[in-house]
Formats: C-alpha cells, structure tokens, sequence
C-alpha cells in the first residue's frame, strides 16, 4: 500500500482516478490546486469555485481528506509569464504542457514528498512502466484518448513518484467506472480554455495583458488583402478568424508568417503545394527526455501538436538540448513556441519546442 496524493480538477477524470487507487488499497488524499481565481477581471468564465466543491464532494463522498494547495504566485510566475512572454515575442507557447512540468510535476509533485507521500497522481491519459533498476517510461494512453504529449517536458526525475490510474481506459469506460462507483461528478462535462485558468478564449486572454498592435494583413505578393488588431493574436496555420475573404471559389486563407519587423501578417491559400506552409526541417531546442537519450532510439517519431499523428524523423544534435530534426514527409504549419514530442512506438522519450521552421529556397 503506498501514500498518494490525487491531484483534483473537480471532473471525472481525476475523481475516478481517486476512487481505483482507494479500490487498489491505497491510502489516498486529493488536493485541489488554486492556480488562477480570475481576479482581475478577464472576460470567460473561470469556474474555479464549482471546480472546488465538485472535488471536495467527490472527496467527502469517497472518505478521504481534502486539502486546497494555493500556488496563484508560482502559477503565474511559471505559466502565465511563460506564456505572455512568448506571444509578446511573436511565438505560440504551449501553457498546458508547461504547467505540466512546472506545476503539477513540479510544485505539487515537491509538496507530495515533502509531507510523506510515495506518489502523485492525475487523471491523465498515459500510462507507467516501471522498471527493475527502479527508471520509469511514459507509455501512450488507451486508443482514443492519449495525453502523453503534454508529458513530453517532464525528466526521469519528475515521473518516478507519477502514478496515471485511469491511463489504460478509453474516455467512454472512465464514465462508465464514474457511474458504477457512484461519483457525483460522473456526468460533468470536460473543462475546456486555457490550462486551469477556465474556459476563456486566448485572445481574450491575451488582450487583457498584451496591447493591440494593428498592422495589415498581405499576400504572398505582398498585396494588402487586410487589417490585422496584432501579431500576437494570431498563429501559423490558423484558417478561422482572419476576417479577410479569398473571393475564390473553393479556397481560404491560412497563416503562413508572421514579420515582427514590418507587423505585416501573411496569408496564401490554404494548398499543398503553398509556399512556407508545409517543411519537413526544424530546429528544436530545450530538449529534455523522459528516460533514455534520443540517440538510442531506434525508429525516432516526432508529434508536432496535440492532435496529429507522429510521423518519423532524424536527429542531428547540435548540442545535448538542441537538434536539427527532419522529417520523412512535409509536415503543415510546424509553429515556433510549440512542442515536438518524441516517440519510439508507444513509449514517450522527451520534448522540445520548436525554434526554427526551414524551408527550400
């Protein structure tokens, strides 16, 4: 039997990976982690007072203690900074996979051991594997649901003591476990928005801290085709939102730069063949693995975003946290600040974020 802490959000995911580690025997506390209240008045809603008397019934339903972890100042140090900095100088920063690694394995993992707990767990979608010399590796979670591309920052350090009860389900069959336990939270929607800041949308977000900078919006011939309220509110890729028709039948415009020196957004059509649009080479940098050396891999894979598929790549590292990474097949609208995760089949090996997109002259 081990001590666990449950890291609860309030939903189902957490609350249901409570209730199996106390079904396993486990002796188990759940602690909610007060990162943002909304104090400042952003518009969205930020339901972190319904969030805390979701997991304190769900935690007085199932016997075990409740503790609330105030982390405001850390969080906003580590995750708010982080993510402002990187819109202000003109790059997509994932905050997910940072509070990840700064807060909930970092943080809250820290506070854990210091009270006598053995592990930390979450409602993640992936899966632990220990081994005998006592190294762990982060596994992909069940088909449908995997989360273990928010873990790619995370180093061995940080995962010995994570424990993932719910990894090995598919989403339908944690609410049919909810359901069969009687969790009070069974059918609770997903949180959505921003990390646990709430369901807020990120220009929102960003225009409470970050000024408007209008500037227009050009093709590839540099023909103005509109107006744009700032660079920051906007990312390589990004179809929706643009305000600029194409007056082509068939066609739209996407993202495919972005020059801070002029404010100038650029557009093309949204096409294969379109220039800046799709690469196959990068410069990844801040490199951290979760086990064992890229190196060693055998067939490397790389995920450049949450929802795709990883897709097979090279390394050639210039120094032990950056590397020059290729793809075997072009890949669309690879976005500096985002985070390139890397696989060998199923196990996770580490992350990075992308600094460089290279292009064919």
């Amino acid at each position: 039997m081990a001590k666990i802490l449950v890291g609860m959000s309030g939903g189902v995911d957490s609350s249901v990976a409570a209730a199996l580690l106390i079904e396993q025997g486990h002796e188990v506390v759940g602690a909610y982690m007060k990162n943002f209240t909304n104090e400042e008045g952003l518009p969205g809603d930020c339901p972190w007072e319904q969030d805390i008397r979701d997991a304190r019934e769900v935690c007085d339903y199932l016997g075990i203690e409740f503790r609330i972890l105030s982390l405001m100042d850390e969080y906003r140090d580590r995750v708010v900074e982080y993510l402002l900095a990187g819109y202000r100088d003109g790059v997509t920063p994932n905050p997910d996979v940072m509070c990840n690694r700064e807060m909930k394995f970092g943080i809250f993992r820290e506070f854990a051991m210091a009270q006598g707990f053995d592990h930390v767990a979450t409602g993640h979608y992936a899966q632990i594997v220990r081994h005998a010399d006592h190294s762990v590796d982060i596994m992909r979670g069940a088909k449908g649901k995997d989360q273990t591309y928010f873990l790619a920052l995370l180093e061995q350090s940080q995962i010995r003591q994570a424990m993932f009860p719910i990894g090995h389900l598919p989403k339908p069959e944690v609410r049919k476990e909810a359901e069969r336990l009687g969790i009070p939270v069974a059918q609770k929607k997903d949180s959505q928005g921003i990390c646990f800041i709430g369901d807020i949308k990120m220009s929102d977000f960003l225009g409470h801290y970050i000024d408007d900078v209008p500037g227009p919006i050009v093709n590839l011939s540099g023909e103005k085709v509109g107006e744009h309220r700032g660079l920051h509110l906007h990312t390589l890729g990004q179809r929706k939102g643009l305000g600029v028709p194409s007056n082509t039948y068939g066609k739209a415009y996407v993202v495919v730069e972005k020059r801070a020196a002029t404010n100038e957004l650029v557009v093309a059509f949204d096409e294969p063949d379109t220039p800046m649009l799709y690469a196959t080479r990068c410069r990844v940098g801040s490199i951290s693995v979760t086990h064992a050396p890229l190196s060693s891999a055998g067939a490397l894979l790389a995920q450049p975003r949450y929802r795709c598929e990883a897709a097979a790549v090279s390394a050639e590292f210039l120094d032990e946290s950056t590397a020059m990474v290729t793809f075997e097949a072009p890949q669309r609208a690879l976005t500096p600040g985002q985070i390139c995760a890397f696989y060998e089949g199923e196990t996770l090996l580490g992350g990075g974020v992308f600094q460089e997109i290279l292009f064919e002259a």
